[in-house]
């Protein structure tokens, strides 16, 4: 069995997703290889070549690759579908796009946010909101999957002995076209890698109390900051800071619920984090229910004081 790895980078180095859809690729079995798609990918492809059990990475360096267009890497993905038994790719914006249309022009399922690898052929995916939890078995020769990597750990640099192919990039006739970007720059760790994510929701009332109360905890604890999509839908917070089934999905070792009443939409995306802080002015607020520890009273008391107390 051979599986292909869609690797997300930054064009100088893997990203951590990419480490952890490894680790599922892994549970699958069987030799693995890694495709780095994009333009000047060299220094990725160099750091996707020391990745543990890695056995060969395929280098699409092209133009049309540039700005992860859904078109050309679903094309791609189509053009080397009959080499392999299995796709893995990390679920993000990118793969969400891709993905599906190159599953349709294969004519094969897909599997998508798998968070466990039971057999070869069968995994589990959460659905109604992570509620309920689905086993899936695809009986398609190649499968096609997206791995919520929330839910696997990193796998580590190995011995860097992999072999490295550049590959040929057809043409492709794309129906959008890349118009321009605005990136926001940000010493804060990236919202869904972070170790310590603080998170804010409606009861925080506007932009300003979000980024006065938040920020200096934040600041405080090297965190991430993220928001419930009420936060984002109130223009508290970007979009970009989302955490939940329409968000980001994350896994840090620590997450503080400030002001967050736990609709299972946000749940949804945070319920793994290893312990989870909520603080709340409403003792019945369903987010108590996932919480290690939780604290009931003023936020706007209870985050000074707490940061106050960090030093």
């Amino acid at each position: 069995m051979t599986t292909l790895i869609i690797a997300e980078h930054d064009g100088q180095t893997v990203k951590d997703a990419t480490r952890k859809t490894l680790t599922a690729a892994l549970a699958i079995g069987g030799d693995i290889h890694v495709l780095v798609a994009g333009h000047t990918v060299g220094a990725a492809a160099t750091a996707a070549r020391r990745l543990a059990g890695v056995g060969k990475v395929l280098v699409a360096d092209d133009a049309s690759l540039a700005h992860d267009l859904a078109e050309p890497l679903a094309a791609l993905i189509v053009a080397l579908a009959p080499a392999y038994d299995a796709i893995l790719a990390p679920s993000n914006a990118v793969t969400k796009s891709a993905l599906p249309r190159a599953a349709a022009l294969l004519d094969v399922m897909q599997v998508s946010d798998i968070i466990a690898v039971v057999a070869p052929d069968t995994f589990e995916r959460p659905t109604y909101a992570g509620n309920a939890i689905e086993t899936v078995r695809s009986s398609d020769a190649l499968k096609l999957i997206t791995v919520r990597t929330a839910s696997f750990k990193a796998t580590a640099d190995g011995t860097g002995e992999a072999v490295v192919d550049a590959i040929a990039v057809a043409p492709v006739t794309s129906f959008s076209r890349f118009v321009g970007e605005h990136l926001t720059e940000s010493s804060r760790p990236e919202l869904a890698a972070a170790r310590v994510v603080v998170s804010g929701g409606r009861a925080l009332a506007s932009a300003e109390n979000f980024n006065a109360v938040l920020t200096p905890l934040a600041d405080r604890l090297g965190a991430a900051i993220g928001a419930s999509r009420a936060a984002v839908d109130a223009g508290y917070a970007p979009n970009d800071w989302q955490v939940g089934q329409t968000g980001k999905a994350v896994s840090p070792d620590l997450y503080i619920a400030v002001g967050i009443s736990g609709a299972i939409q946000h749940i949804a995306g945070m319920k793994d984090s290893k312990v989870i802080v909520a603080i709340n002015k409403d003792e019945e607020a369903p987010i108590f229910q996932v919480a290690d520890y939780g604290i009931v009273g003023d936020l706007f008391e209870i985050v000074p004081a707490l940061t106050k107390a960090l030093g």
